[in-house]
């Protein structure tokens, strides 16, 4: 009786424990980096059970744990999260003049304050729950979802899986298909391409976030191995003799080229610098250590040499930004990943003419951007030159983030599936946070409605990022404050009204022109490519379209419309002018908010109509 009773009591706790170790869940997120973090928060926001499962002890990935703090682009499409993590830094700095303290970006934040303002939005959703320093050990696809084991001994079940790792480890692990490395010319006919494909990825970084601790200062390193000052000749014009060399920037601009506030420099040299040559990506645990090891001894050869040759003695590794042994970022900065197989691929053509596609992807656009194509391959020789390619702003497609194949997943980060030019452009941090949070909307809405990513609503994902002011179209000259501007991200999204593409230099923009006037010709020919069967004749001459022919031709199309049964005759905004503005003409945004409704009008992942 007694050894029975002993055996209850173990076998209860025994299954205490197991149930302790046992977690459900409806998203899982695995890695808590730019993206990770995003996804989380929004599909929290949702109402879903959400977990995020990070290796480092810290969030945010390339904005914190790699020191990338010097955010690039965007700062004239300030969408959604992305959006509300930089008011957060401009509260927490006290302005936005006080974030532009280098001349790289115009969002410049200590990486230490930038793991504390994600903390702080994460910790605030109660459906959000994280784990720090935690590897997968195994996953397994069960019938509706995912088990995942991990270095904690949790194990995890999961209806929504997103892989938000740094190099797409996960997507690989459950046999997604992807591509690495540069694509032929021929593939995507993209004019910029190499001739033949290759596996050569971008050039990696191991940050280093400098301190200025005084002018009587000497934080000199001790010399490292294999210094030699010779590696980074012409990192500056003084330090150059060759009449060959491009790009040279006075020394002292090394130092104010990403300064942080409170006298700090993130160190993150293209030319010449502090950029190593490694492809990572489908190296094993011990050969991704080695290859960090030798990153991290190229960035402190770099900096005494920034201390040495150039004299800036007095800047030394920062003792209070990372929890390191070493003083230096937790995670290398990795510019390319995998590129999974998606339900689309996006490629330079759709960056360059979006609205002259066999597929119009830009009507599936979820997240926006506004960054040159820009490679970094100048510590790699084998690399093929890619020239810098003007651009102008555009919009990522929802079905990049969904792989081929395979269910119940989510892919993130730099793995979603485009092209290697597009990676250039689409890598960067305010893009990654937006396609973070389309993932976590994603992951929500699938939950709520019991099906799987790739049967998700193309129009009623946009619907939850607009509610969120997460933008669908790059239009530069109108604002979220706009008073129509979710009118304008709308119809944008319909191709009925177009924006313009321009760019210059780094200054890539696309125009809506929302006060400019529209020729009857031009709306026509949106109206028809939105319903080819609709049928108005049109005027001769590229007249400019006053009020009274705008709601002419709208009476005409509702007319159309309710003859077919189309429930969207009932979504059209007929507001009749007055008589002193009929021969008036009707503005863009005026149009745009009249015809707003058609945008429940539902696309596939291409883009095509339904």
């Amino acid at each position: 009786m007694k050894r029975l009773l002993l055996l209850s009591i173990f076998m209860f706790f025994f299954n205490a424990i197991q149930a302790q170790d046992f977690i459900k869940t409806d998203v899982l997120i695995i890695g808590g980096g730019t993206s990770g973090t995003m996804a989380g928060i929004q599909s929290a926001r949702l109402g879903v059970k959400t977990i995020i499962v990070e290796e480092t002890p810290w969030l945010g990935g390339m904005l914190t744990s790699a020191g990338v703090s010097a955010i690039d682009g965007n700062h004239h499409l300030p969408s959604g999260l992305w959006g509300e993590f930089r008011e957060n830094l401009i509260t927490y700095y006290g302005g936005v003049e006080n974030l532009s303290t280098g001349w790289v970006s115009n969002t410049l934040f200590e990486p230490s304050v930038g793991q504390k303002i994600l903390l702080k939005m994460c910790k605030a959703e109660k459906m959000l729950s994280l784990m720090f320093s935690t590897k997968v050990i195994d996953i397994q696809q069960l019938t509706k979802g995912w088990q995942v084991k991990l270095s904690n001994g949790k194990i995890i079940q999961t209806k929504i899986l997103i892989d938000a790792t740094e190099l797409g480890d996960i997507a690989a692990k459950v046999g997604i298909q992807y591509d690495l490395g540069m694509d032929a010319q021929t593939t995507y006919n993209e004019a910029i391409a190499p001739e033949k494909s290759n596996h050569i990825i971008q050039d990696l970084t191991y940050t280093a976030i400098l301190k200025d601790f005084g002018v009587n200062a000497d934080k000199t390193l001790p010399k490292p191995a294999n210094y030699d000052v010779a590696e980074f000749h012409c990192a500056c014009k003084e330090v150059c003799n060759d009449p060959n060399a491009k790009r040279q920037n006075p020394c002292a601009s090394l130092m104010t080229y990403a300064k942080l506030p409170n006298n700090k420099v993130l160190i993150n040299w293209p030319i010449n610098g502090n950029d190593y040559y490694a492809n990572m990506v489908e190296m094993d645990e011990n050969q991704r250590l080695e290859a960090i090891n030798a990153a991290k001894a190229v960035t402190l050869r770099f900096v005494y040499f920034l201390q040495t040759e150039l004299g800036f003695k007095n800047f030394g590794l920062a003792d209070d930004e990372f929890p390191s042994t070493d003083q230096l970022p937790l995670i290398p900065y990795h510019r390319e990943s995998r590129r999974i197989n998606g339900l689309v691929r996006m490629n330079l053509n759709h960056i360059e003419k979006p609205f002259d596609q066999t597929l119009p992807l830009y009507r599936t656009g979820i997240a926006v951007g506004d960054y040159a194509i820009d490679h970094h391959h100048g510590k790699n020789l084998a690399a093929p030159d890619l020239h810098f390619v003007p651009v102008p702003s555009f919009n990522i497609p929802l079905g990049s983030l969904i792989p081929k194949g395979k269910s119940n997943f989510i892919v993130t980060e730099k793995s979603i599936s485009v092209s290697n030019l597009v990676n250039g452009a689409s890598r960067l941090q305010p893009v990654v946070m937006q396609i973070g949070q389309v993932a976590g909307a994603l992951a929500a809405y699938c939950i709520q409605k019991s099906i799987s990513p790739e049967k998700a609503s193309v129009r009623a994902i946009q619907d939850l990022l607009l509610y969120s002011k997460g933008y669908l179209m790059p239009y530069y000259d109108v604002p979220s404050s706009h008073p129509n501007w979710e009118a304008i991200q709308r119809v944008g999204a319909t191709g009925i009204l177009k924006g313009v593409g321009q760019s210059v230099n780094w200054s890539n923009r696309t125009w809506f022109y929302p006060d400019s006037a529209i020729s009857t010709n031009e709306f026509l020919k949106g109206l028809k490519d939105f319903e080819p069967k609709f049928d108005y004749k049109e005027i001769p001459e590229q007249k400019i379209m006053a009020f009274a022919e705008f709601e002419k031709i709208l009476m005409n199309f509702k007319q159309f419309l309710t003859s077919n049964k189309n429930p969207l005759a009932k979504n059209l905004l007929i507001n009749h002018s007055s008589v002193d503005k009929q021969n008036q003409a009707i503005s863009r945004s005026e149009i745009a908010v009249s015809l707003a409704g058609l945008f429940l009008k539902e696309v596939d992942f291409e883009g095509k109509y339904k």
